[in-house]
């Protein structure tokens, strides 16, 4: 005996019923949805509903960039803001190397933690790199000595352009945000290259005298 076909109107019933049931499960999944529940997803799955891709910029760059702007920020402030009421030269760069200090301790040293990934990936750009108020004055000590090293490249470059030149009557080359910058990172990043190499040395020394006993 032949199958008795559906007619159309059970057909679009069923339909209808299958679609309603349909979209209430997913509906209700929706308002149960939670972390314990949620399928995994992986992440290149999701990395295709970025908006953009992620920019990944190298450590040495941020770095770079950080410990510049910081300190041609206290260049603004402290040696072209302060300076018009400090007559004193030395006290205006005591001022400043204290001021450089401070922000490092407080500011720039904080931002590279906070972008530290994993953590602890930027203590190598730190001098001091644990968080601890008792380093607040030893960044302060070697921002000093930053500042003088600073001080002294100025000196050696306007003493080397007036040589050049032979014009003894104007410096040549001015103190401003963008230079002193450049030098404070310069001699920071060199120091910091310093204080590495010694860590290896005294390792190595270390690791030859442990195979020695």
């Amino acid at each position: 005996m032949a199958k008795k076909q559906k007619s159309p109107v059970e057909t679009e019933e069923r339909s209808a019923a299958d679609y309603y049931k349909l979209n209430t499960k997913a509906v209700d999944d929706l308002v149960n949805a939670s972390e314990e529940n949620a399928p995994p997803v992986s992440k290149e799955e999701l990395r295709k509903y970025h908006a953009l891709p992620k920019l990944k910029i190298a450590d040495w760059v941020q770095a770079v960039v950080l410990k510049t702007w910081f300190a041609g920020v206290v260049c603004y402030f402290i040696i072209w803001g302060l300076g018009l009421y400090v007559a004193n030269q030395m006290d205006l760069l005591l001022i400043t190397g204290i001021a450089l200090g401070f922000v490092t301790d407080l500011i720039t040293n904080s931002v590279f933690r906070f972008i530290a990934r994993p953590q602890g990936a930027n203590d190598r750009w730190m001098m001091f790199p644990k968080k601890n108020y008792v380093f607040l004055p030893l960044n302060v000590l070697y921002a000093l000595l930053l500042t003088f090293c600073v001080v002294m490249t100025y000196n050696a470059l306007n003493t080397l352009l007036i040589s050049l030149s032979g014009n003894a009557d104007n410096v040549p080359l001015g103190v401003e945000p963008v230079l002193f910058g450049l030098f404070t990172m310069g001699w920071d990043m060199l120091f910091l290259g310093c204080k590495r190499l010694g860590k290896r040395m005294l390792n190595d020394a270390k690791a030859a005298a442990g195979k020695t006993k």
